[in-house]
């Protein structure tokens, strides 16, 4: 058995412990939760997404097993890392540690930020359809799993698509700056959700028994019949939301790393904390005016660094340079929110 199955193995086993803990431990009764409870969680799941940043830094050849100069070679032109060999391998072993702790940090960060715009859109679905909040956490938790294991898929198999056909990547590029300069240009518009025509709705509508349930539960059984509640057609349409999200979300990390490995990591750790970030910015959302225009214009900038990949290359464009003009593209759009705030859309964000 390889290095790379049995460590992603032991970081599936990690991560489906630490959400099973949280759903069976922590959050076994439905309740909605509070700024101070959110802002605390948010920040241990941003802990445990740096340490393992840390363990990347001193650690990261053992998700490959490279154990030699030439293995370290092979797998930087493999996955084109911006690193430059010099034949040494404890020299290399620590130029490709940091090199792929940094793409993990800067994959994080992107996967994070765009997130944002994701928690907005499940903020309309759950007003669109009534759900209590109480019931928001399960809705969340669920969907974050079921979103690990759709992500799973999607990066192996885009990642695959890149290492045998590279002109896949223009295409990634174009989505991005296409979605990148719609959202730019609708501006703080979104969409109402039509509650009876969305697709969802009228599919699984068609195929299952509704119940009109307004309790937290999924399923129920009424006169010896099994039905679906509203709250299980809701956990539907997030994880169709965020699989419709996800086309732009991991092509904008493949322009920062093509190890498929680091790409499933940075998006695992990003979205364990997505349901504390949830219940963070549905209190301070309207704090942040100019975000949604910050992640808009950093899908445009991710597409065009993806279209122009082999130029970049050859700038001598490195990691450190994505990461820091990730930083400072949503630091702007925070920045900017700050400074500029709309007193008539301002926030209460106590309880």
């Amino acid at each position: 058995m390889s290095n790379e199955v049995i460590f992603f193995g032991l970081f599936i086993i990690f991560i489906l412990f630490i959400l099973f803990a949280d759903l069976l431990l922590i959050g076994r009764n439905s309740h909605e939760l509070k700024f101070r409870e959110a802002l605390i969680w948010s920040g241990v799941w941003i802990s445990l997404g740096l340490i393992f940043f840390g363990f990347l830094w001193n650690y990261g050849y053992l998700i490959h097993g490279l154990d030699t100069a030439e293995a370290i070679k092979q797998k930087v032109e493999f996955n084109k890392h911006p690193i430059s060999l010099t034949g040494d391998y404890t020299t290399d072993l620590s130029l490709y540690n940091h090199n792929l702790a940094l793409e993990y940090l800067t994959g994080y960060v992107l996967e994070y930020s765009l997130s944002i715009d994701n928690i907005f859109v499940i903020i309309l679905i759950f007003s669109s359809f009534g759900i209590k909040k109480e019931h928001y956490k399960k809705v969340l938790f669920w969907g974050i799993l079921g979103a690990i294991v759709m992500r799973f898929i999607f990066i192996f198999v885009a990642g695959e698509l890149i290492h045998n056909f590279e002109w896949v990547l223009y295409i990634f590029g174009a989505i991005l700056i296409l979605s990148g300069g719609k959202m730019l240009f609708s501006g703080s518009k979104k969409e109402e959700i039509d509650t009876q025509k969305h697709p969802v709705v009228r599919i699984v509508s068609k195929l299952f028994r509704v119940s009109k349930s307004e309790d937290d539960r999924f399923f129920i059984k009424v006169d010896k019949r099994n039905y679906i509640t509203p709250l299980f057609i809701v956990l539907l349409i997030v994880e169709f939301s965020d699989l419709v999200f996800a086309v732009d979300s991991i092509p904008a990390i493949f322009s920062v790393t093509r190890d498929t490995y680091i790409v499933f990591f940075s998006n695992v750790f990003a979205i364990i904390g997505l349901r504390s970030l949830f219940f963070l910015v549905i209190r301070v959302v309207k704090l942040f005016r100019f975000l949604g225009y910050a992640i808009s214009i950093l899908l445009i900038f991710i597409g065009l660094k993806i279209s122009l990949h082999s130029f970049t290359e050859e700038w001598g464009f490195t990691t450190v340079h994505s990461l820091i003009i990730v930083f400072a593209i949503i630091s702007s759009g925070i920045l900017l929110s700050v400074l500029i705030p709309d007193k008539d859309k301002a926030a209460d964000i106590n309880d």
